[in-house]
């Protein structure tokens, strides 16, 4: 139960940390983003590109839809994921539309809800349980969080990323027993484990440094 708690803590400090960016910009601008970008299975190249696509999709939401609406979009390896709330079906697919017009995305997933924009409870109620389902997919020991990317919206958890067969039935099987899930929207993209071993030797071996031996005094 201790190893748990600490878990869930340890990963919701993760969770929280672009939120903290203005405070700590050395830590989350360094040492800490770099651990986590040496264990995606994305490169460097890649992620950058995700994360000006989803700043240009907040700038291509209508303008007449901003107001009543509540949108989140995610890129993970330059395919888009849509959450949120919108007044309609015609706000809905305008925002699908004007987002497929963004350079370099090459897919699109629009899971935008119809109805009012979710309160502030239920937005913290999402970010509970993204940190739960983290957690043990941590505690899991069967699979690498940073491989997954988890997006919770009304208590639906979509899930992304690169991983192989084995991985996807564990990141599913985690997220479909968490507390509080209603649904989950499996959006992982398969590959084989060879290749799997492929991208991770080659991106350890690319971004971690050798091991350096400790300089050992005798007395």
């Amino acid at each position: 139960m201790q190893k748990a708690k600490l878990t869930l803590a340890a990963v919701t400090l993760i969770s929280v940390l672009p939120m903290l960016q203005g405070c700590f910009p050395a830590v989350v601008g360094g040492a800490a983003v770099g651990v986590l970008s040496a264990y995606d299975r994305r490169s460097t190249g890649t992620q950058a590109d995700d994360e000006t696509s989803e700043w240009k999709a907040k700038l291509h939401i209508p303008d007449q839809y901003k107001e009543a609406s509540h949108v989140n979009f995610t890129s993970y390896n330059r395919r888009m994921l849509i959450t949120g709330e919108v007044p309609n079906e015609e706000a809905k697919s305008a925002i699908e539309s004007e987002v497929r017009k963004i350079e370099g995305v090459r897919e699109v997933y629009n899971e935008l809800g119809i109805g009012a924009a979710s309160s502030l409870g239920s937005r913290s109620t999402d970010s509970f349980i993204d940190s739960k389902v983290k957690a043990r997919l941590v505690d899991s020991n069967q699979i690498s969080a940073n491989h997954i990317k988890v997006v919770t919206e009304r208590a639906i958890v979509h899930l992304m990323g690169i991983v192989n067969e084995r991985e996807a039935k564990v990141a599913v099987a985690v997220a479909r027993t968490t507390s509080g899930v209603k649904k989950v929207v499996n959006l992982m993209e398969i590959i084989s484990e060879e290749d799997a071993r492929r991208i991770d030797s080659q991106t350890l071996g690319a971004r971690t440094p050798p091991p350096q031996s400790a300089p050992v005094e005798t007395r």
